[in-house]
């Protein structure tokens, strides 16, 4: 008897964290390639100029370390322009990113071009 509480008990578990796993994959994520940590993440509808939140503000210690990923909220699919400042002092805009609900999107190191660069004083 106890050994079938246990058999339920345990498949009841799996299905919740199962569950759980599904939840967490519906999350629309950005994947940094790049080599520095970034500081301020924001998107606008390409081409708009329209900067949002600051999604850094959704990670633990507000920013996004090289290959660290980022929930992205209150944005839905569509095509946006990002602009991000990096530990370096390094702002960059990238335009033109798909970004697909519940998907992973990336900004690669190679892909920047045209950043500007501010030295800490």
């Amino acid at each position: 008897m106890a050994l079938s509480r246990i058999a339920i008990f345990a498949a009841m578990a799996l299905i919740f964290l199962s569950g759980a796993a599904i939840a967490a994959s519906d999350e629309t994520r950005f994947w940094n390639l790049t080599v520095d940590t970034i500081v301020k993440f924001q998107l606008s509808p390409a081409g708009k100029s329209q900067w949002g939140e600051d999604q850094t503000a959704n990670d633990k210690d507000h920013t996004v370390d090289p290959d660290e990923r980022l929930k992205i909220t209150n944005t839905p699919a569509g095509v946006y322009d990002a602009k991000f400042t990096d530990n370096k002092g390094r702002t960059c805009v990238v335009p033109n990113i798909t970004i697909e609900a519940g998907k992973i999107f990336s900004i690669e190191e190679t892909k920047l071009v045209g950043c500007t660069h501010w030295p800490a004083k």
